[in-house]
């Protein structure tokens, strides 16, 4: 082969923030924290004060390689640390808080995280697990001299402000091979220990590049975009890297996510786009709803997580004249995979028909090749209607979980691709659809039923908040699916009605046979229904006429 002859230059975290400074300069990153005043500044003060930080960290003996725990909400202090630590050459472990203790331990633990930076609100947290904590060595408190906890049984916490302020202003950032590891992020899986995920300058560059190309998204450099979506969380969608590379200003919420403090930041800030998982959005819309609050700037936002309910679509677009748009994807992935925005030729579709489309997960971002496969390994039609196990392969998707290979056992197909656990459809032009997790599609007499599908349809009742489809053991159909809902405020859920309701949405042998009102639902750490819970709450569970089939 004749090799080109252009430049071979590394892709480095590190240059991403330096454009922002560059060229982005006065494009601002805007942060809300537990007990502080708002914080704003530019991508040129961030440029500087991350210089600062590198400064910081070399001074506390962090080498290149080394794994860095950060235990934080959003703000301009992590997106900090997000580049110095990675600049340096070292690897920025983003740790979820919303963890169980144990989990948490096995995370740290197994990271061997050295160094970590820490909330003041997560300090106490933090006194608990450190008995049990093997290599931590250095715990920052992210916070000023003044806010500094009080008391401690934490030895010699050092203060994030008074570090950079002795800290050198100047530091240049090293250039090294492009698959370098740069971030740690665990998957918040529901059995077994949590999955480390290691990703690598290349793979979070061309990730955000990925993230940019998306048509339909529109975040360009007069955009203001809402992280919603935690920054400790598989990169916080990307964001951190894909705002600045286009110059978008960011707004940072620090730990309030109830609607009424959404919304209040969203017009305090003048939000343009956002993203986030569904509970959030479901806060924010019964928000406007009691209220009677409007956007005044607002235009589009992604939901992503889990499954998009039509019912949502239809109460942004129709009620509040705010695109939503779906996305799907994984830890593993990045986590970006596919996104929900439609062709031209499918906007001039009526509103219903738009409203259907952008309920499947939408098509593969360019970077990103999937396909379904049979038990065999064969690949399925692409034809909307035979389903299979959904394979993903491409440049920032795993090949491998860290120091994990017990974990690696079955992850992948024999010839690499990586097996995501989704039962899915894709359609002619490229639309995926995930019909269920594997593991949560419900086996009734032989045939399938779709948990998501039960759920979404369940959602567009005007009484029900949130819905979760299980299945239950039946002595004749081996499953059959129970729905539980928790009510929107003010409402209750009859269960007939709920029932008629749905007799004319789902296929009639998809009927839950039995209808549950909690008054919440369990989550993950990320904020998606705790599906294993609920199995076992209702493991026992006794459907109406389970016994007459008996």
């Amino acid at each position: 082969m004749l090799r080109g002859l252009m430049m071979d230059r590394p892709l480095m975290i590190s240059s991403i923030l330096r454009h922002a400074a560059l060229y982005h300069g006065t494009a601002t990153i805007a942060s809300r924290f537990g007990t502080e005043k708002p914080h704003r500044y530019t991508y040129r003060d961030a440029w500087a004060r991350t210089r600062q930080l590198a400064n910081v960290l070399v001074e506390l003996g962090i080498k290149p390689g080394d794994r860095v725990a950060t235990l934080a909400w959003n703000d301009h202090r992590h997106v900090e640390l997000y580049y110095a630590i990675a600049g340096i050459g070292a690897v920025v472990h983003t740790v979820n808080p919303r963890l169980f203790p144990e989990q948490l331990i096995y995370i740290f633990n197994h990271a061997a995280d050295e160094v970590l930076f820490v909330d003041p609100m997560f300090v106490p947290l933090v006194e608990k697990l450190k008995p049990h904590l093997k290599t931590l060595r250095t715990i920052v408190v992210m916070t000023r001299p003044e806010l500094m906890p009080q008391q401690s049984s934490l030895p010699s916490l050092l203060c994030y402000e008074t570090l950079m302020d002795g800290a050198k202003p100047d530091f240049d950032f090293p250039e090294f091979d492009e698959n370098t590891a740069a971030g740690l992020c665990y998957t918040s899986g529901t059995t077994g220990n949590p999955k480390g995920v290691l990703y690598s300058h290349r793979s979070t560059v061309l990730h955000a590049y990925g993230f940019l190309a998306i048509p339909g998204m529109e975040v360009r450099s007069h955009d203001t975009a809402l992280v919603v979506v935690p920054l400790f969380h598989a990169n916080a969608w990307g964001y951190p890297y894909s705002a600045p590379i286009i110059g978008a200003s960011m707004v940072l919420p620090g730990p309030k996510l109830d609607g009424r403090s959404v919304y209040e930041l969203m017009e305090e800030e003048k939000v343009t786009v956002s993203s986030g998982v569904p509970t959030v959005w479901l806060g924010l819309l019964a928000h406007l709803r009691q209220s009677g609050a409007r956007f005044s700037t607002l235009k589009a936002v992604t939901v992503g997580g889990s499954a998009l309910p039509k019912a949502m679509i239809e109460e942004f677009e129709q009620g509040h004249g705010v695109t939503c748009i779906q996305g799907w994807g994984m830890t593993e992935m990045s986590p970006l995979g596919t996104v929900g925005t439609l062709a031209p030729d499918q906007l001039q579709q009526p509103a219903e028909v738009q409203h259907e489309l952008k309920m499947k997960a939408g098509r593969a971002v360019y970077g990103v090749e999937m396909k379904i496969v049979g038990p065999d390994g064969s690949e399925r039609p692409r034809d909307g209607v035979a389903y299979g196990e959904l394979v993903v392969r491409g440049p920032w998707i795993t090949a491998g979980y860290y120091n994990d290979e017990q974990a690696n056992i079955g992850a992948f197909t024999p010839d690499g691709w990586f097996r995501t656990g989704d039962v899915a459809t894709i359609d002619d032009r490229g639309f995926m659809a995930i019909v269920d997790r594997a593991k949560d599609v419900i086996k009734s007499g032989g045939e399938w039923i779709s948990s998501i599908d039960l759920e979404n349809a369940a959602i567009g009742h005007p009484a029900v908040q949130e819905a979760a489809v299980v299945g239950v053991p039946h002595p004749k159909w081996q499953e059959r699916p129970l729905l539980v809902v928790v009510p929107r405020e003010g409402r209750t859920v009859e269960k007939e009605e709920l029932l008629a309701w749905l007799s004319d949405k789902v296929a009639k042998w998809w009927l839950p046979d039995d209808i549950v009102v909690m008054e919440q639902l369990p989550h993950t750490a990320t904020g998606k229904i705790l599906k294993t819970a609920l199995r076992k709450q209702f493991a026992d569970y006794r459907l109406p006429g389970a016994e007459a089939a008996e």
